[in-house]
C-alpha cells in the first residue's frame, strides 16, 4: 500500500470511530465472504463491518482517543462500527457467533469506556431499547389507572357523604312540616 493510500484509509478509519456510538472488535478467521455478507445483513443499515488492517486501525483507533484495543489487534481483524443501538448490534454479533464459531467477539467501545467480550455480550442480553420503552410505558399506564380509580372513588365517596345529611335534613324538614 503507497502512504498516500495507508493516510487516506487511516483518515476514513478515524472517521468511522469518530462518529460511531460504539465499536466492536471481531476476529472473522475462517469465514467465507458470503458468511461475512450474512453478518452485515444481519447487523443492518445503522452498523458498517470493516475488515482492517490492524495497524492502519490501531493508528485510526488511537488518534480518535480509543485505546481500547491495544494489544487486540492481530490476526484477520474486522470492527463493527455502530451508529444505531449497541444492544442490537450486540445481540447479531452473538447469535451469528453461535450460528458460526470462526467469529470471535474481542472487545469494544461504548461511550467513552473499554469493554471485553464479556460485557458485550451483557449488553447482547438486555432487552431492545423498544422492549423497554414499552415496559415503561405499560408501568406507567398501570399506575395511572390505579391513580385514575382511586381518585374517582374518593369523588363518589364525598358524593355520598354529602348528599346523605342533605337527604336526613329534607326528610326531617318534611316530617316537621307534616306535624305540624
Amino acid at each position: 500500500m503507497a502512504t498516500q493510500e495507508k493516510i487516506a484509509a487511516v483518515s476514513e478509519l478515524k472517521e468511522l470511530f469518530s462518529s460511531s456510538n460504539a465499536v466492536i472488535l471481531t476476529e472473522y478467521r475462517g469465514l467465507t465472504v458470503a458468511k461475512l455478507k450474512e453478518l452485515r445483513r444481519a447487523l443492518g443499515a445503522e452498523t458498517e463491518y470493516a475488515v482492517v488492517k490492524n495497524t492502519l486501525a490501531g493508528i485510526a483507533a488511537k488518534e480518535a482517543g480509543i485505546d481500547a484495543f491495544e494489544n487486540q489487534l492481530a490476526g484477520p481483524s474486522a470492527i463493527a462500527f455502530i451508529n444505531g443501538e449497541m444492544i442490537d448490534a450486540a445481540k447479531a454479533l452473538r447469535d451469528f457467533a453461535k450460528e458460526n464459531p470462526q467469529l470471535v467477539i474481542k472487545s469494544g467501545f461504548y461511550e467513552g469506556a473499554a469493554l471485553d467480550e464479556a460485557e458485550i455480550n451483557k449488553f447482547a442480553s438486555l432487552e431492545s431499547r423498544e422492549v423497554l420503552l414499552s415496559k415503561v410505558a405499560g408501568g406507567a399506564k398501570g399506575a395511572i389507572a390505579k391513580i385514575a380509580r382511586t381518585v374517582d372513588a374518593l369523588r363518589i365517596k364525598l358524593e355520598e357523604s354529602e348528599g346523605a345529611p342533605a337527604e336526613a335534613t329534607a326528610e326531617e324538614a318534611t316530617s316537621e312540616e307534616a306535624a305540624e
